[in-house]
This record gives C-alpha cells, sequence and structure tokens, in this order.
C-alpha cells in the first residue's frame, strides 16, 4: 500500500495549503526523514509575507530549514545503517568543488544560492528528502525537540569559533532572540569574565542569566559601557544594533554579525571603526565545521536549547503558528511545528 505524506505549500507570499501525496522517495544518494519538530524563524515568516530577498526563495516551496527527525529510508549508494538514526542536516545544497567549498566554507559556496526551506522542499512536512552527505546523526537518545534548534546554533557556532573566545575576556551579546540565548550557552562554555546581555525584553534576560550570562542591560542604559568588551556578537538584527554594538567594543576588539539586517539600517561609523582598529564579521547561514561544532556542543550537553522553545503546533495550525514569529508578544520563544 502506497504510504502518503503531509506537506505546506506556500504557493505565494500569504497563500499555503496542506496537502497531502505520495510518499517521497530518496534517489541516490539521498535519504528520506521523518521529520519529528521544525523550527520557524523570521526568515520563514519573511517567505510567508513576501519580503524575502526574490534571490533567496522559490514558490511554491515547503517551508522549513530548522529541523531534526529520524532517516527512515535511503537511496541507492547510502549505507543502510543510517535507516532509525536521529538526526539534523544542513540546509545549504553547496557544489562541493568551487573554491569556496574546498576551503570548507560551504555557505559562502559560488555556484549558486541553494537551501532547504527555501528553494527545496523544507521541513514543514511529515517527511524531508536530503542529500545524505548533509546529515549530522545524533545519540540514539537525542531529544529531538530541542534538536530542532540545532541550525540556529550552528549560525551562532559559526559566529563564534572564528573569533576565538578566551577565558576571562569580557563579552556583550547583543539580543536574547532564539540566536541570542544559544550565544549566551556556547560564550558560557568559554569561562568569560564578564557576559553581559542586551535587550529590553525581561524574561528573556531572566533566561540569560540561567544559561550563562554574568548580567543583564536594557538597550538604552548601555552608553556608559563603550569601548568595554573585548568580543560584541550581534543577533538582534534591529536598525541600530550593528553601529552599537561596535561602539560596545574596546579598541582592537572583536565584533561579529548574526542578525539579517532590514535595508535602511543605520550603518557603522567607519572613522569610529578605523581609529578603534576593530575586527567585524558577519554570518550568514553555517558551513560543515559549524554544523559539527554545534552537534558536539548539544551531545556534549554545553547546549541546551529545549528552554526556549515556548509554541508547539500540528501543521494543520501553519498560519497561527507563523503569525506568532514576529508577532511582538515577549513571552513568544522559539515556535515549533510538530508534523
Amino acid at each position: 500500500m502506497e504510504m502518503s505524506s503531509r506537506a505546506i505549500v506556500l504557493d505565494r507570499p500569504g497563500v499555503h495549503r496542506l496537502v497531502t501525496g505520495a510518499e517521497p522517495v530518496p534517489g541516490p544518494g539521498e535519504v528520506l526523514v521523518r521529520v519529528a519538530a521544525a523550527g520557524i524563524c523570521m526568515s520563514d515568516r519573511e517567505v510567508y509575507d513576501g519580503r524575502r530577498d526574490a534571490a533567496y526563495v522559490r514558490y511554491p516551496v515547503t517551508p522549513g530549514h530548522e529541523w531534526s527527525g529520524t532517516v527512515e529510508a535511503v537511496g541507492e549508494g547510502v549505507d543502510p545503517a543510517l535507516t532509525g538514526r536521529r538526526t539534523v542536516a544542513e540546509g545549504f545544497r553547496a557544489c562541493g568543488s568551487c573554491a569556496r567549498c574546498r576551503a570548507g566554507e560551504t555557505s559562502l559556496c559560488t555556484a549558486g544560492y541553494d537551501e532547504t526551506g527555501f528553494t527545496r522542499p523544507g521541513g514543514f512536512a511529515d517527511h524531508v528528502v536530503v542529500p545524505a552527505a548533509l546529515l549530522h546523526p545524533l545519540a540514539d537518545d537525542a531529544d529531538l525537540r530541542a534538536a530542532a534548534l540545532l541550525e540556529p546554533a550552528a549560525v551562532v557556532a559559526a559566529a563564534v569559533r572564528p573569533c576565538r573566545p578566551e577565558p576571562g575576556e569580557r563579552i556583550a551579546v547583543v539580543g536574547a532572540g532564539t540566536l541570542g540565548l544559544l550565544a549566551v550557552q556556547l560564550l558560557a562554555a568559554h569561562s568569560p569574565g564578564e557576559l553581559t546581555v542586551i535587550d529590553p525584553r525581561t524574561e528573556r534576560t531572566r533566561l540569560a542569566r540561567l544559561f550563562g550570562a554574568t548580567g543583564a542591560r536594557a538597550p538604552d542604559t548601555t552608553e556608559e559601557l563603550h569601548g568595554r568588551y573585548d568580543l560584541v556578537v550581534e543577533t538582534a538584527g534591529a536598525p541600530a544594533t550593528a553601529a552599537s554594538s561596535c561602539l560596545l567594543a574596546r579598541r582592537g576588539g572583536r565584533v561579529v554579525l548574526t542578525g539579517l539586517f532590514a535595508p535602511g539600517a543605520t550603518g557603522i561609523d567607519p572613522v569610529h571603526l578605523s581609529l578603534n582598529q576593530l575586527t567585524v564579521r558577519s554570518v550568514f547561514g553555517a558551513p560543515s565545521a559549524a554544523w559539527a561544532y554545534a552537534v558536539r556542543a548539544f551531545t556534549a550537553g554545553l547546549l541546551d536549547p529545549g528552554p526556549l522553545v515556548t509554541h508547539e503546533f500540528p501543521l494543520e495550525r501553519y498560519a497561527e503558528a507563523v503569525a506568532l514569529v514576529g508577532g511582538g508578544d515577549p513571552g513568544t520563544g522559539k515556535v515549533l511545528l510538530r508534523p
């Protein structure tokens, strides 16, 4: 008997369907994964609203780039021992042969943008098909609800690893959303001398303290902190946070920008940048090494994304779930779909 599978299909901005069809079949080099949980982030909200750059989405699409699940079937040439393994998978479909891929920078692949959940069918479905080479298998007892957040954790790892945080350093995290709170967890493992979170939401900063932050400040109280921090990790993507993060860094300090900024965001003052000899990096997605880092931290218990989840919905309530994201309710953390 032919098995069926459901998926959310976003035909165009604001117009979606829950469709039921034949269960997908993995091709050569691919695996079929039964989705356990899929996170909704602001990028997914942008896809729903039609605000994502046209070069980074292809309608109609099944969204969902943050997900976890269990391998249900493998295609030709794939190790059958993967069947039954709990797993997550990288989203970028890198070519593997361009100069950037050969250097390990798979998120900078020059073959063109191609990503699960944006240009390929994603995890807002019962099943997702991905290349086996992109899998990061998890422990047999891994919490798949929490593991759905390993994609944003990999983005944070892509930010933290190159900055080489050292014990005793003063570190600030700007923003206490999903990325910010995951950053706090990863940074706390490096034994900073000070780890300050800057966010106006009391409940979010309370969580940050539980995850290892030593202090919290509202954005409008940070002027006295200018020039204080060795490392500043920006995660908010608000109009002024790129510029304000640079002001927080000490002379010779490092700043990494992980938030996705909209056109019109305040620019970084080039005079301040040059006179203070700051090192500024930006992050878009995560290369394979950052994924491996995040999965290791999760497996070792250094990273616990579970407490960030505040809402869970079935596929049938997709519209309700996506409306919560970016809706302004301070009580909304990570929203999951549970097929």
